[in-house]
């Protein structure tokens, strides 16, 4: 039996080795019942093979994975209460819409009334009531993605595992299923843990966000936390895009050693002449991107709205100011270095 403070997910000391590469290397986490939970890195980062270890698809080398506080390391995938929606839906284009949702329920032996109204509440928690009789390829690939995700909620898990679901869809359709995705875990109530390598979709779905760096989580915290105060260099440059300075840079900006990361849009620019030359000015419909080369040795980005026509503050080979407010600078701490293996 669990309760409120039982997280949904524990991992503990989770490795997984294939040969001699480590990809996971060492992994401690805690996701909580209900939380809405992303796992974001680039590829290779590790982030896929914890959500596999979690589902069973694979077993760890060393530590442990629990679900609801039950030790489930050595599971098979049937006998965890979890459920995994893929990035290619693997809906059966044979079946009609009802069909493919009913099917976890049939193989489970549910008498044919019951998973009827069982898929029909599915498909209506997914906005899709209506539309069981028809065949996923007369849908749109939105409307084939919470078919789905109404599957796979139909059993009613625990825990729902996302693996990159809405990297097939088109950028406009990928934006309004974010937002759609988001409402159905608010409504069914349900840990949702995703997988992503897209750090919009990190920022805005999330309660909460890991970040993956060669198969460890280099931070964990919330989209603000992740973005505004980043816990190394590799956080600040993946999670959006930032200006880290260090070394010369950071002793001419900052009078003082260290790393320091600034947000290109907490930046003001102006030409009163110093300390770089505008190298670049890009265009990019709602904000204007100027890329400075500073006197110190390293390169700024600065974006700025467009809140008027559109017309660049400055242009390419003009000497050029930078300003900040002293609470938008992050001084990174240094990576501790890592111990060796027994």
């Amino acid at each position: 039996m669990t309760d409120a403070t039982t997280p949904a997910i524990r991992l503990t000391g989770l490795r997984k080795s294939f040969g001699a590469v480590d990809a996971v290397a060492g992994v401690d986490l805690e996701i909580a019942d209900g939380e809405f939970f992303s796992m974001l890195g680039p590829s290779g980062s590790g982030k896929t093979t914890v959500l596999r270890m979690i589902a069973g698809f694979e077993l760890p080398t060393a530590g442990s994975v629990f679900l609801s506080g039950q030790d489930v390391t050595r599971l098979a995938p049937f006998e965890r209460d979890v459920n995994t929606v893929f990035q290619d839906y693997a809906l059966f284009p044979h079946m009609t819409v009802q069909e493919n949702v009913e099917y976890g329920l049939k193989v489970r032996g549910v008498a044919r009334a019951a998973r009827r109204a069982q898929a029909q509440e599915a498909l209506a928690s997914v906005r899709l009531e209506g539309y069981g009789r028809r065949k996923p390829s007369a849908m749109s690939g939105g409307q084939r993605q919470r078919v789905a995700l109404a599957r796979a909620l139909v059993n009613r898990p625990r825990v729902l595992l996302l693996d990159e679901p809405l990297g097939a869809l088109d950028r406009k359709l990928r934006e309004q299923m974010q937002v759609e995705l988001k409402q159905i875990q608010r409504d069914v109530g349900i840990t949702f843990v995703f997988v992503t390598h897209d750090q919009d979709e990190a920022l805005t779905m999330s309660d909460r966000v890991a970040v993956f760096e060669s198969g460890r989580i280099a931070q964990v915290g919330t989209p603000e936390e992740v973005y505004e105060r980043p816990a190394s260099p590799f956080v600040a440059g993946f999670v959006g895009t930032s200006n880290v300075f260090t070394g010369d840079t950071a002793r001419s900006l900052f009078a003082r050693d260290g790393v320091f990361s600034i947000r290109p849009e907490k930046i003001d620019i102006s030409s009163d002449g110093a300390p770089g030359v505008v190298a670049e000015v890009v265009y990019a419909g709602p904000v204007t991107r100027y890329v400075v080369d500073l006197d110190a040795g390293s390169r700024a980005v600065v974006v700025s709205q467009n809140r008027h026509n559109g017309s660049p503050l400055v242009a390419r080979g003009d000497r050029v100011h930078l300003s900040w407010h002293d609470e938008h600078v992050v001084e990174i701490p240094p990576v501790a270095k890592e111990t060796a293996d027994a």
